[in-house]
């Protein structure tokens, strides 16, 4: 396989990795499996020190990594920025809060001495995408570390520097040899990792197929697993919304990271009382987008991150106008070098056609215009996906309703899904299980071991 940095603002390849071979796997899973026998024994403050200088680090060269991001993926420098910056945050939330969620748990149970107590599994793998190529990976890392467990991580193939720049990061942060592992493997490498008996559990964020194949490895090995996959969220438009800033929420929800974001705004659902000033207002901002070089800071609008995701969606909105979608603009790419695919706006889109149901990882929003409040949250959950969605009201009660009725992980009022360090975030249905962030992320991989102490003392 190749391992290739390449930027999709030029389409032109900067560096290229040498791929490990199965021997030097082998060898990394017994040095984290060995790391792990002592690492699970630090204390918290040792491990709160090294995080806390993690994030540190993150910060004082900020300006690097953003730089390298965008190099590397294509998202443009602001948002880059905001990545790292929202990294370092994500670990000193678990560097400063792990010994708390961590902590005995008392039973309460009549007559009854007990307590759940919290222990590492052990070396766990993490299967990391490329369109936020330094948070996922943190977002998986930093709580499993806090936790005592030793990580690898199989980053995707197109971020080898970012791969690299993370690893180098977490051993200046002062984290012993084999606590924290890059793996520049193919995908076929990933089953028998995950079938070794030293490795206890994996987390993949990616595609359905991806999740699917890596879910039914796990499930084979009786290891645990934790999944987040694609979403088609409901940006779910009400009849007494604010139109104003509903539509430059809708324009940002679709189009943030260029629209490759498992959460962003994807499904446009619009009571018809408003649905005609919507779609003009929409169409206006969608159109005043500046596709350019995402190192310039006036590029409103990013490449993809590679030729071949650009490729693949313009295939994905030619099938759904082919099968009798209207294009409202766009639809096409723009004449130019690179990975871009100009702003687009479809509506007409029926059951019946693929892209009713597909992930446009990309600058494209679907319309549907609803009779009304009832027939929007039928048509949100009309959908094999459930990770995020969103309410635009402008009364929240009404919002907090409407809400409740949403079948997904994380719903928001009055503004598109997002994520937070504090906040649990992660979907169902298709979308996957688990959770991630918040006090809920540092408990998917450890031991909630009950210890039974008999009857209280009276």
């Amino acid at each position: 396989m190749t391992i290739a940095s390449t930027n999709p603002a030029t389409n032109e390849t900067v560096e290229t990795f040498q791929p490990m071979v199965k021997d030097e796997v082998v060898q990394a899973i017994a040095a984290a499996s060995d790391a792990f026998r002592s690492w699970r024994q630090t204390a918290f403050e040792e491990r709160t020190a090294k995080l806390m200088l993690f994030a540190k680090l993150l910060r004082s060269n900020a300006e690097t990594y953003t730089r390298l991001i965008t190099q590397e993926m294509g998202k443009r420098l602001s948002e880059s920025h905001y990545e790292v910056e929202y990294c370092a945050n994500i670990a000193e939330f678990y560097a400063q809060g792990a010994e708390k969620f961590l902590a005995d748990h008392p039973m309460d149970v009549e007559n009854v001495n007990a307590y759940l107590h919290y222990e590492p599994l052990g070396v766990l793998l993490g299967v990391m995408p490329w369109n936020f190529p330094f948070y996922q990976v943190v977002r998986f890392a930093t709580p499993n570390i806090m936790a005592g467990n030793t990580v690898m991580v199989k980053h995707a193939s197109n971020v080898p520097r970012c791969a690299k720049a993370i690893e180098e990061l977490f051993h200046q942060c002062g984290l012993p040899a084999g606590v924290y592992t890059n793996l520049f493997i193919p995908s076929e490498f990933v089953e028998s990792i995950v079938s070794d008996s030293r490795v206890q559990g994996v987390s993949l964020t990616g595609s359905e197929p991806a999740g699917a194949a890596v879910a039914a490895i796990a499930g084979k090995n009786l290891k645990r697993s934790v999944l987040e996959l694609g979403g088609n969220d409901a940006f779910i438009v009400l009849d007494d919304a604010d139109l104003e800033s509903t539509i430059q929420l809708a324009v940002q929800g679709r189009t943030v990271n260029a629209g490759q974001s498992c959460v962003a705004s994807k499904r446009f659902i619009v009571v018809e009382a408003i649905a005609k000033p919507f779609l003009s207002g929409f169409k206006q901002k969608m159109e005043e987008l500046k596709l350019g070089d995402p190192m310039e800071e006036e590029t409103t609008l990013a490449p993809l991150s590679t030729e071949n995701a650009a490729v693949s969606l313009l295939e994905q909105v030619q099938s759904a106008i082919n099968a009798g979608a209207t294009v409202v603009t766009g639809g096409d790419r723009p004449d130019r070098k690179g990975a871009y695919f100009n702003p687009t706006i479809l509506t007409d889109i029926t059951p019946e056609m693929p892209t009713f149901d597909q992930e446009l990882f990309g600058p494209v929003a679907s319309v549907f215009v609803v009779k009304d409040e009832a027939a929007a949250i039928k048509l949100a959950n009309h959908s094999s996906y459930g990770l995020g969605g969103s309410v635009f009201t402008s009364d929240v009660e009404r919002g907090r309703r409407v809400a409740e009725q949403i079948e997904t992980g994380m719903v928001f009022v009055n503004q598109p899904t997002k994520s937070q360090a504090e906040l649990p975030f992660g979907g169902i249905k298709n979308s996957g299980y688990g959770r991630e962030l918040s006090h809920l992320g540092i408990l998917e991989f450890v031991n909630k071991k009950l210890i039974h102490l008999g009857k209280k003392e009276s």
